[in-house]
């Protein structure tokens, strides 16, 4: 429940930060309000500005679910519940807000059809083609550790492989940002690994409770974090038409790593309510449609409605829209999926036939008609 409580929060939060803290560069002129977010809301933009934050809520979270679903699980269970996770929501989004930008391309133009077909497999990113939505990006980071993870999930998730994941990942972090490897740090993120080894360490206190080593590992996370705050909120200046401090992204971070201690400590059990598991629900859905189809939406309304009830009606109108993905798109295609991906799985593991060194019969030749002769072999 409280899980569900963090991530509807990390989404509005980030929902924030495209509605009102999002500038468009100095002119405005590619905000969707058509003017810097800072003259449209002088005063809640300083903290819109930094909301953006939510994302690395949202990588905390992922180590900790991740590592949570995973244990028990053999590697084609935790390969089919990714893509039973991801992809069906994904594919409606990638279509509707295709067909929104089609219709409407005020504030974003819609791709070409080829690169919107490589969008559905969720992998445009390594092929250098542009995302449907910017906030796709997130979703090949999350790939990359999905990946790298399964390394454990292929010998079995265990408490000591788990922290040896965790100091291994911390420790190639550390020597592929102080080198020069591109592919090496490509893959092994040092940008956002530590949230993810953060997430993780929290579930081993979750599970099994706090040590001296899982909270060495959550600091050491923290510290690196940190720094990679403070380096986004600089290089966030342009996009957003003004100077940026780095210590409001760092104490909202700070909030995110206080918020997952608290929940892996037990704090927070005091959150119940059916409500929180529909909110949780909402979540993903909310996340992948809000941004473009959202800054549609403000530049098509935004001279029949003040800025404020704007961003109300719009952010109710996305959670609307996230539950009716849902319920009618998520949950009856994630299951069709499941029940397909779980028949190919037992195919798989269910051919010994196609094991190497098995023996394959062959059809008894036919002896020739007397008088018939046998051709030559040709070999």
């Amino acid at each position: 429940m409280a899980l569900d409580a963090l991530r509807i929060v990390a989404a509005l939060l980030v929902v924030f930060h495209h509605y009102v803290g999002y500038g468009g560069g100095p002119s405005g002129s590619e905000s969707a309000w058509t003017k810097p977010a800072w003259v449209v809301f002088p005063t809640a933009e300083r903290l819109a500005a930094y909301t953006w934050t939510g994302v690395e809520l949202f990588f905390i979270i992922s180590g900790f679910v991740i590592c949570m679903s995973s244990w028990g699980r053999s590697l084609g269970d935790f390969f089919k519940s990714r893509v039973v996770r991801l992809y069906p929501a994904y594919w409606f989004a990638v279509l509707l807000t295709t067909a929104v930008l089609t219709l409407w391309p005020l504030v974003r133009r819609p791709l070409d059809l080829r690169d919107v077909l490589l969008n559905l497999t969720m992998l445009q990113e390594p092929f250098k083609v542009g995302s449907v939505d910017a906030v796709y990006w997130t979703l090949w980071v999350e790939m990359r550790f999905y990946l790298l993870f399964a390394l454990v999930v292929w010998k079995g998730v265990t408490y000591r492989r788990v922290v040896a994941f965790c100091l291994l990942w911390t420790v190639a972090s550390v020597l592929v940002a102080a080198g020069r490897a591109p592919f090496a740090d490509y893959l092994l993120m040092p940008e956002y690994s530590p949230y993810f080894v953060a997430g993780m360490a929290m579930y081993l206190m979750y599970r099994f409770g706090p040590t001296l080593l899982l909270w060495g590992i959550v600091g050491t996370s923290w510290l690196f974090s940190v720094h990679q705050v403070s380096l986004y909120s600089v290089n966030l200046s342009g996009g957003l038409g003004r100077p940026m401090s780095a210590w409001p992204a760092v104490v909202l971070m700070t909030v995110a790593y206080l918020a997952m201690i608290a929940l892996a400590l037990g704090k927070l059990s005091w959150l119940r309510g059916r409500w929180l598991t529909v909110a949780g629900a909402l979540t993903y859905p909310l996340y992948l449609l809000h941004e473009h189809i959202g800054w549609t939406a403000i530049r098509l309304l935004r001279h029949h409605l003040a800025p404020w009830p704007l961003v109300g009606v719009l952010t109710a109108g996305m959670l609307l829209a996230a539950w009716l993905v849902h319920r009618f798109v998520e949950r009856p295609l994630s299951a069709r999926l499941s029940r397909g991906m779980t028949r190919a799985l037992e195919t798989v593991r269910e051919r010994p036939a196609d094991a190497p060194g098995a023996p394959v019969e062959l059809p008894t030749p036919v002896p020739a008609p007397a008088g018939i002769e046998q051709p030559a072999q040709r070999y």
